[in-house]
């Protein structure tokens, strides 16, 4: 690639993200705004913090199967969950803050407003963080998380998915997004997925099965490449 193609300017497209108000999301309706958005100066803290290098991680931080052990191991399909972050030219993005949350095998999370009839497993907690290596790469492993019923319409699931936060230079520049697994037929049902006009942004939030970093007899793995611009970005929740 060129120094020219490296430095090219890469407008916003504004048409990658969903409309504010799309009413078969019905939680849209009430949050989206009816006025016009008001710009908010940053904080130094804002623009400046917080530095993750310096940031102590336990020895299971990024092992989801061992971090919140009760005295056995969680139950569901283990798996692998790796990829790569970089900027729009491949450019990988070396120490940024990776961590993911999720719902256990049988689709429920570990929070007090989670009231689905799905038991909780005292051997999950359901997240998990990393910082990405000098190529830019993380990995995690977990358990695949089960679908769950929403309270959107008579009978809406949430397909299969891990939330993810990168956290860049500052807590300005946090990014949230969520990834699906490859062949889940709930993705294509789902009125949030519905929400993104944009094929292409939603199969950016797809994981592909990667059999080349599975562990024979143990984990399947899904790789989940970030990348932050460009024409090839990944799809942000808060962009």
């Amino acid at each position: 690639m060129s120094e020219a193609d490296s430095s090219r300017f890469v407008i916003r497209d504004r048409n990658w993200h969903p409309k504010a108000l799309t009413p078969d999301y019905k939680t849209s309706i009430a949050r989206s705004p009816r006025q016009a958005l008001v710009s908010i100066p940053q904080s130094v803290s804002e623009s400046t913090g917080p530095d993750f290098s310096h940031l102590k991680f336990g020895r299971f931080d990024n092992d989801l199967l061992l971090n919140f052990n009760n005295g056995g191991l969680p139950v569901g399909e283990r798996i692998i969950l790796a990829g790569r972050v970089c900027d729009q030219y491949g450019k990988p993005i070396p120490h940024t803050l990776v961590e993911i949350w999720q719902a256990n095998a049988g689709g429920r999370y570990r929070h007090k407003n989670d009231r689905y009839l799905a038991p909780l497993d005292p051997n999950f907690g359901g997240v998990g963080r990393a910082l990405t290596d000098r190529d830019g790469t993380y990995t995690f492993r977990t358990i695949k998380p089960g679908p769950y019923p929403w309270r959107n319409g008579p009978n809406d699931w949430r397909p299969a998915h891990i939330h993810v936060s990168i956290s860049g230079p500052s807590i300005a520049t946090r990014l949230i997004t969520q990834l699906y697994f490859e062949g889940d037929p709930l993705i294509p049902m789902c009125p949030i997925v519905k929400s993104i006009a944009n094929p292409e942004a939603v199969q950016s939030l797809v994981a592909r099965l990667d059999m080349g970093n599975a562990n024979p007899m143990d984990c399947l793995a899904y790789r989940f490449d970030i990348v932050l611009r460009g024409q090839r970005k990944t799809h942000f929740e808060n962009c």
